[in-house]
């Protein structure tokens, strides 16, 4: 069903595009002039491109919307045609418009083969190891981890490692590796018990070593290239995109940003030596990328961690970057972040992984 929440005009902020985008399960807006127009589209694709250049979320989408957009008019619409359209351009939404060039519908991949006899464009699968450090002890979640370990804290009908195993599984990832510690014989019993169609290794800890020291003892056995991820936090992105982004710009480490609005429910005073007020901003918004807890790493970056010491990741980061090291950053959409690691976004994670299903 055609709604608001789906069309957007050239002169809005990219800031409000993305909470749009963040809205709509499509992940496209199409965007329209003033008598209402199909004149392009705009993803969270474009509009990363667009941040990745250090240009202002308070711009508007005019320079980076896709203004040679694919579509059909209604008098011309016929399932099989749509359906071509779908497959020969690897695209899931198509705007229907009408004899004006107006947007009265559109259609989906999942509409036309709502059979299921043709799947949707598959992901490029990812073809290196997952590392997933889950030897924490997950101390936000009191009471539930005083007494399972965080990894085992079950989100509907299984634990959070396992939604996070299959969420990689979906993009064709087959290696694992898992960082223990805390309860470190519980998350190994219950795997010990799991159907799986993947490798998994267990790493153990004599000591706790942070969100990156325990990646030392992975030197010698890992890949040039592994995806790290905290085990209290899911990344909707494509891997295969991030990967390539990766390579493509030569860093030694990814990480995998997602940006967020925040707003201040009261008027913000800002005022200076003496306490004189020079302004007074009435429920100001931010907007900001935070780290996600997921990581793309080269090999290389193993080197610039210390053996059996504490060490977390940001330490990692800051420690790279001194060395003139490139650490990069890949952009991802406030909701295609799940943080399940505190009781709130506990809470909020039930929700969001449901509409997920």
């Amino acid at each position: 069903m055609l709604t608001e929440d789906l069309l957007t005009r050239k002169t809005e902020s990219i800031k409000n595009v993305l909470k749009k985008l963040d809205r709509t399960a499509e992940k496209v807006l199409l965007v329209i002039d003033e008598s209402e127009k199909l004149i392009g589209t705009i993803t969270d694709g474009d509009i990363r491109r667009y941040i990745l250049k250090g240009k202002s979320l308070d711009n508007d989408i005019s320079q980076i919307y896709n203004s040679k957009p694919l579509y059909i008019k209604r008098g011309e619409f016929s399932e099989d045609k749509v359906k071509d359209m779908l497959i020969n351009n690897k695209i899931e939404l198509i705007p229907i418009l009408d004899e004006d060039s107006k947007v009265v519908d559109f259609t989906t991949w999942s509409k036309v083969f709502s059979d299921g006899k043709i799947s949707a464009p598959r992901r490029s699968k990812i073809n290196i190891p997952v590392v997933i450090m889950a030897g924490g002890k997950g101390s936000r979640l009191d009471p539930y981890t005083v007494v399972l370990p965080k990894p085992l804290i079950p989100i509907g009908d299984k634990p959070i490692i396992e939604i996070i195993i299959d969420e990689f599984r979906k993009q064709g990832a087959s290696e694992y590796y898992l960082t223990l510690n805390h309860k470190a014989r519980m998350i190994e019993a219950y795997f010990s018990n799991v159907e799986k169609d993947y490798k998994l290794k267990f790493i153990k800890e004599e000591d706790f070593l942070g969100t990156a020291g325990s990646l030392k003892l992975l030197e010698k056995n890992i890949g040039d290239t592994f995806i790290v991820s905290n085990c209290d936090v899911i990344v909707k992105a494509n891997f295969r995109d991030v990967i390539n982004f990766h390579k493509k710009h030569k860093g030694i480490l990814t990480i995998l940003s997602s940006i967020q609005h925040h707003k201040i429910p009261y008027g913000v005073i800002e005022f200076k030596e003496g306490g004189k007020v020079i302004d007074i901003i009435e429920k100001p918004e931010y907007t900001f990328s935070i780290n996600t807890g997921v990581y793309v790493l080269s090999w290389q970056a193993l080197e610039f961690i210390p053996k059996k010491l504490y060490f977390e990741m940001t330490d990692l980061i800051k420690t790279l970057i001194k060395n003139n090291k490139k650490v990069i950053t890949y952009p991802v959409n406030e909701n295609d972040y799940i943080d399940i690691g505190e009781w709130e976004e506990y809470k909020k994670a039930l929700d969001k992984l449901e509409l997920l299903k």
